[in-house]
């Protein structure tokens, strides 16, 4: 089983007919058509159905497109890796939670730019669970996120800071102005979630027991940390957000702590597929992320 084999396979899926894929690879269809066949007697199946008006993958084809896309890629950084003597180049495509981008990562690609022109940086914000599964996947090279401490399958990971969590109101809410606040009166009012799919969530819902029918409160779910906060300080309801998202405006006025703290802990983190830890890229990104996370930890008024 050759590279250029499964080259020629997936790019036959890509374009959809062995026509087009020779066009795309610069060379014949029968050279293509030679190479599929190879690959189909090197594994002892058929990868494609020959239809009147067209082709279909089979379901050893199904079965195989991920591991052939996932061996091109390997291969192809690999060849990249030795030809750049493991000076960090290339593409990198991160995964990242919103108040993370917005609030904790600009500064570190801003380094990586500086230190690193020759790799290119793609950041894209989404849940922690969809970042993590396209880690695993390969369809992300790392991805930051905040949660607990724990094993992760296929993932190595890396703690960069505590990321304390706090709950907000607008001046005016009625727990704005309590000393102690319970569980119950938590229980009792308009959740506004900052960044909804955050696992921190998860873990205070579940914490307060609110999956519980008979105990839910009622939910106003944003993806945006700033709408949130918005919502928020108009009065709409309360939110558990990261601190760092909202010390402007606890500082202000413009939001007020409200007196209750989490039962949980969770921490910014970085993670990477175990077989990419090779990727000086990812090498490198590492340990700026490092460096600059705890410049601004450090930096924060305690």
């Amino acid at each position: 089983m050759e590279t250029r084999q499964l080259l020629a396979f997936t790019t036959v899926v890509q374009t959809g007919s062995f026509t087009k894929a020779a066009a795309t690879l610069n060379c014949s269809q029968p050279t293509i058509t030679t190479r599929i066949k190879a690959l189909e007697e090197t594994l002892g199946v058929a990868l494609f159905r020959r239809l009147p008006r067209g082709i279909q993958m089979t379901s050893a084809g199904v079965e195989l497109l991920p591991f052939a896309r996932n061996i091109i890629t390997l291969t192809d950084k690999a060849r990249k890796a030795i030809t750049m003597n493991g000076e960090p180049h290339g593409h990198l495509v991160i995964g990242s939670a919103q108040s993370l981008t917005d609030y904790r990562l600009l500064p570190l690609i801003e380094y990586m730019c500086w230190r690193y022109p020759s790799v290119q940086i793609s950041l894209h914000s989404r849940t922690t669970r969809s970042n993590l599964a396209a880690v695993r996947e390969g369809r992300l090279d790392c991805a930051f996120f905040i949660g607990p401490v724990e094993q992760r399958d296929g993932l190595e990971t890396t703690v960069l800071c505590p990321e304390p969590l706090v709950m907000v109101a607008g001046p005016g809410h009625a727990l704005a102005r309590s000393g102690a606040v319970t569980e119950a009166d938590l229980r009792g009012s308009t959740l506004v979630r900052a960044e909804n799919g955050a696992s921190y969530h998860e873990q205070f819902e579940r914490a307060l027991g609110l999956h519980e029918a008979e105990s839910r409160s009622p939910v106003l779910a944003l993806d945006s940390v700033d709408a949130a906060k918005r919502a928020v300080a108009s009065g709409l309801g309360i939110s558990l957000v990261p601190e760092v998202t909202v010390a402007a405006e606890l500082a202000d006025g413009r939001l007020s702590r409200i007196g209750w703290t989490p039962p949980f802990r969770v921490f910014t983190q970085f993670a990477w597929r175990q077989d990419n830890s090779a990727n000086p890229s990812v090498t490198a990104l590492v340990s700026a992320a490092a460096q600059v996370v705890s410049e601004q930890v450090a930096a924060t008024p305690a």
